[in-house]
C-alpha cells in the first residue's frame, strides 16, 4: 500500500476535498482549484474526486469542468438533519434581522477550528457584500462570525489556537495574533465582534454569538453590507439586534428535545 492510498491519509485528502467542493457551490470549481485548497497535487486531487463522482458524492459539469456536490451527499445530509440541521429553528430570526435592518443576515456553525455558513436570508437594501453564501468556511477569527466565536471561547482555548494558528499569511497583517487579541477584547467588551472590511475592503459584517446547552460558542449570527450601512454610530443600534437575537435562538437551541 502507498503512502498515498494508506488508509488514514486518504480519508483525510477525501475530507479536504470535500471540503473544499463544499466552499465552492454552488458554482463548482475545477480540479485546479480544488486541489490547491486541499494542498494536494493536481493527479491525486482528480484521481479523487473521480472516485467520488463514481459514488455519487460529487457530480462534474461536463461543459465547464467544474465539481459539485452530488445527490448521495444531500441524502447523506437529510439523514442526519435531524441531529445536527438548526435552521428551521434559525429561519424565523434571520427573517427578523434582514426585515429589521435592511441587511443580509447568515447562521454561520463551528466546526473545529472554522465556521461554515449554512443559511442566509437577503436584506432589501440593493447593494450587499458577497464575501458570505451558504458553505463557504473561514477559520476562527476571519470574518465576524468566527471573530465573536472566538472571542467567547476560553482563554486556555483561544491561547491554544492562536499558538497553533498563523492567519495572517493568508489573511494579512490585520489578522496577526497581536490584532486579533485587540480584536478579541473589543468583542468581549461589546459583546458582538465587527469585521471592517478586512476580507473584502468596503464589505462590512457585524456578529453574535449563539451558545449550545454547555454554554459553549456553536453558532454565530451575522449581518453583512457595504461600509456605508455600517458606520460606526449604528454599531451599536445592530449589535443590540444582533444580541437580542441571538439570545433568542440560543433559548430555542437550549430547549429543543
Amino acid at each position: 500500500m502507498t503512502e498515498e492510498t494508506r488508509g488514514p491519509h486518504v480519508v483525510g485528502r477525501v475530507g479536504a476535498l470535500l471540503r473544499a467542493v463544499g466552499a465552492h457551490e454552488p458554482a463548482g470549481a475545477s480540479t485546479t482549484v480544488l486541489g490547491r485548497a486541499a494542498g494536494l497535487a493536481r493527479p491525486t486531487a482528480h484521481r479523487l474526486l473521480s472516485s467520488l463522482a463514481d459514488e455519487g458524492l460529487l457530480d462534474r459539469d461536463a461543459r465547464t469542468g467544474r465539481w459539485t456536490l452530488g445527490p448521495e451527499l444531500y441524502l447523506l445530509g437529510a439523514a442526519a438533519a435531524t441531529r445536527y440541521d438548526i435552521t428551521r429553528h434559525a429561519r424565523g430570526v434571520l427573517d427578523r434581522l434582514a426585515r429589521d435592518t435592511g441587511e443580509s443576515a447568515f447562521l454561520s456553525a463551528r466546526r473545529g477550528d472554522e465556521t461554515v455558513c449554512i443559511a442566509a436570508e437577503d436584506g432589501s437594501f440593493p447593494l450587499r457584500s458577497h464575501v458570505l453564501h451558504e458553505g463557504i468556511r473561514f477559520p476562527l477569527g476571519v470574518a465576524s462570525a468566527g471573530l465573536v466565536i472566538l472571542a467567547h471561547l476560553p482563554d486556555r482555548d483561544i491561547d491554544e489556537y492562536l499558538a497553533r494558528t498563523d492567519l495572517s499569511e493568508r489573511w494579512g497583517e490585520n489578522h496577526s495574533t497581536d490584532a486579533l487579541r485587540e480584536r478579541i477584547a473589543l468583542t468581549r467588551h461589546t459583546g458582538y465582534a465587527v469585521n471592517p472590511g478586512l476580507i473584502v475592503e468596503g464589505s462590512w459584517g457585524m456578529g453574535a454569538a449563539v451558545f449550545d446547552r454547555d454554554g459553549r460558542p456553536a453558532w454565530a449570527l451575522s449581518l453583512t453590507g457595504v461600509e456605508t450601512r455600517f458606520r460606526p454610530e449604528r454599531h451599536p443600534e445592530l449589535g443590540t439586534l444582533l444580541l437580542e437575537q441571538a439570545h433568542v435562538l440560543s433559548q430555542l437551541l437550549q430547549s429543543r428535545a
